[in-house]
């Protein structure tokens, strides 16, 4: 019986193998898969993969996604709870992309918990993309969205305590770094993302970083892969960063590569820069295969497949 039961053991080992080798190489997708940045990652992706575990779409996954941070007052990042700027205000910025290349974006944005959703409005309900602002609260409205004071108690301490001071010294990985940016690939094999923050904490009145920008901080092509980022968002701006991490892929790169590879472009374009402020990419393919590169020690990333939801420290430049 012993060795009846080795010889069915050592046939389905032999059997099994070759499916491990080729899922590893990409040449069986794993799929569905949702990927977020930061250690919020790991509930957000718990939300998303309600939706792909059942066969859902990827864009509704996304979105669901990040609905946790934004909806959550204890993140001082992303949604209600952010911290203002300088002049005590909550300004939103979001972007969401399809598999089809649909986007829609908004910037600027006060007083609605879930910018998110009214950046797929605008790509769902209008022929634009971007929507900043005043326009973007009017249009938030007429849609059906509340309006809301997104500054809590905790918040508001911490922005009048900064008053005392003023002083704008950004820390790595801490309070002004933490967009969630999130992308996933669904049953059907088609990509989507989303990316949503309230912005650099303190900083001066009007700035807008990567995170609602197509292209910078969220780029979907349905042929290759899906990218997103987090950090210091003008640095990822001058590179068209995500943009640029998809197109590393579609020269044959690896996820992992060509993070990479973008995170040494900022380098070579501003070491001095690049020692002092945290960027880091997320990218994934069309097999399901990812990967993340930042600058820093110290970026986080949570990954939601068939096999569990497992938070990961990204490699880094320095």
């Amino acid at each position: 019986m012993r060795r009846r039961k080795f010889i069915q053991l050592s046939a389905l080992g032999a059997a099994v193998l070759p499916v491990v080798k080729a899922f590893a190489k990409g040449e069986v997708p794993n799929k569905p898969i949702v990927l977020s940045t930061w250690d919020f990652g790991l509930q957000a992706n718990v939300e998303a993969w309600k939706i792909l575990s059942t066969g859902g779409r990827a864009l509704d996954a996304v979105e669901a996604g990040v609905h946790v941070p934004e909806g959550d007052p204890n993140e001082t990042s992303v949604g209600i709870g952010g911290l203002p700027d300088r002049d005590g205000r909550v300004t939103l910025d979001a972007c969401i992309m399809d598999e089809h290349g649909n986007c829609g974006s908004v910037a600027f944005l006060e007083h609605i918990v879930h910018p998110i959703s009214v950046a797929r409005k605008v790509m769902e309900k209008t022929p634009h993309v971007m929507f900043v602002g005043e326009g973007a609260l009017q249009f938030a409205l007429a849609n059906g969205f509340t309006k809301e004071n997104l500054l809590t108690k905790e918040s508001e301490a911490k922005w009048k305590e900064w008053l005392k001071k003023s002083e704008y010294k950004p820390v790595a990985n801490i309070e002004n770094h933490d967009t969630i940016g999130m992308i996933a690939l669904d049953a059907n094999g088609n990509l989507s993302g989303a990316c949503t923050t309230s912005g650099m904490a303190y900083k001066m009145h009007g700035r807008v970083g990567d995170s609602p920008i197509i292209g910078a901080g969220l780029y979907v092509d349905n042929e290759i892969g899906a990218a997103t980022s987090t950090g210091v968002g003008e640095e990822v701006i001058r590179i068209v960063g995500c943009h640029l991490v998809v197109e590393l892929m579609r020269q044959g790169k690896s996820p992992q590569e060509a993070c990479k590879l973008a995170v040494e472009r900022i380098v070579r374009k501003s070491p001095e820069r690049a020692r002092k402020v945290q960027v880091g990419f997320l990218a994934i393919n069309k097999q399901g295969q990812h990967g993340a590169y930042c600058l820093q020690p110290g970026f986080t990333f949570a990954v939601h497949d068939k096999r569990g939801n497992v938070l990961n420290n990204a490699s880094s430049k320095y």
